[in-house]
């Protein structure tokens, strides 16, 4: 399969995360069959190296409490502190040019990936990346980037489009951009950075979060990221809306919910080429990508058609409010109450 340029083996792909930020950890990944790799994102900064230092990671139980370090679930949500890879770049590089080796043997593309800082910096590191890997994911959504000085989250059109140009400019390998899901219109934001240059979307980040403990205090002592299983359906939002508006022929890679097989086919069916899974490998290691990648492709061997014509299949189906008819039987009734007035 095609994706922006890339081909794969399978849409099962795992994102940029403390997983994937040593040479074993990408190796790992990589032998686990997935469709591609995306390694742990550096910047220009020494101060986003140094914020991996205070990092921290609570998984969230149903009941909102936190779980034993170890006992995660994969149900459970995460809600954490993090920063980038610590390695100075010309030493990273060398990571990333054995990685993309090791995953060229196998089938799967290793990416490099930059969370934005500053557009020129990311340009220089795009361009030096160019030399190491066969695409680099620009991740424009963290959502640090609205607690950390040392990365930036884009949500205006103008700003997106800006900052893709000018990465866009510096690199002839293809570019995926990642954007954020708190945004006024992530639509928006995909058409601008589309129009930039961008060869695919990544579409979204995970949503700033806070918790109390209600002990005083607050989960993680801060304010955090947060990614869970709930959020598959805000991330499928942009994900469909997106497919609707650039039409099929824009790659568009889905992350932020996926922890299982049918999750991953529900990116799919909404419009996704693939699917980045990062939290259910850390719960369960990486052997998870060959249990997901299995259960899709059990899936899609029933469809008619397979892969190609599954995606954004749930799209056919759906229509604006205006459209919709009156149901015979209000879906309301039973929320009235007991009285039934």
């Amino acid at each position: 399969m095609d994706v922006a340029g890339l081909v794969t083996a399978n849409p099962v792909w795992v994102g940029s995360s403390e997983l994937t930020m040593t040479p074993a950890g990408l190796a790992a990944c990589v032998d686990a069959g997935a469709g591609a790799v995306v390694a742990k994102s550096v910047n220009e900064s020494e101060a986003a190296r140094r914020q991996l230092d205070i990092a921290d990671y609570a998984f969230v139980s149903g009941d909102r409490g936190v779980r034993p370090a170890g006992e995660a679930h994969r149900e459970d949500g995460l809600l954490n502190r993090s920063g980038l890879a610590q390695a100075d770049l010309d030493d990273w590089l060398e990571v990333l040019a054995a990685a993309a080796g090791h995953g060229a043997t196998r089938g799967c593309p290793v990416l490099g990936s930059i969370t934005l800082g500053d557009p020129g910096a990311a340009a220089r590191i795009a361009h030096a990346m160019a030399a190491a890997v066969p695409a680099v994911e620009l991740n424009i959504g963290a959502p640090h980037g609205r607690e950390a000085r040392a990365v930036r989250q884009l949500t205006e059109v103008d700003a997106v489009r800006e900052a893709v140009r000018i990465v866009r400019s510096s690199v002839d390998i293809p570019l995926l951009v990642k954007l954020p899901g708190q945004a006024s219109d992530v639509v928006a934001l995909a058409r601008a950075a589309r129009s930039a240059g961008a060869d695919g979307i990544g579409l979204v980040g995970r949503y700033p979060g806070f918790l109390p403990d209600l002990d005083g205090g607050a989960v993680l002592g801060s304010w955090g990221a947060w990614g869970s299983p709930a959020c598959l359906p805000m991330s499928l939002y942009w994900v469909g809306k997106t497919r609707q508006a650039l039409g099929p022929d824009v790659p568009l890679v889905g992350t932020n919910g996926a922890r299982t097989a049918d999750d991953v086919l529900r990116f799919l069916a909404a419009g996704a080429r693939a699917v980045e899974v990062v939290t259910a490998l850390w719960i369960d290691g990486p052997g998870v990508v060959a249990e997901l990648v299995a259960g899709v492709e059990a899936y899609l061997a029933t469809r008619e058609g397979g892969l190609d014509a599954f995606v954004g299949s749930a799209l056919a189906g759906t229509r604006d409010y205006a459209d919709i008819p009156p149901r015979p039987s209000p879906a309301w009734l039973p929320y009235l109450g007991s009285s039934g007035q």
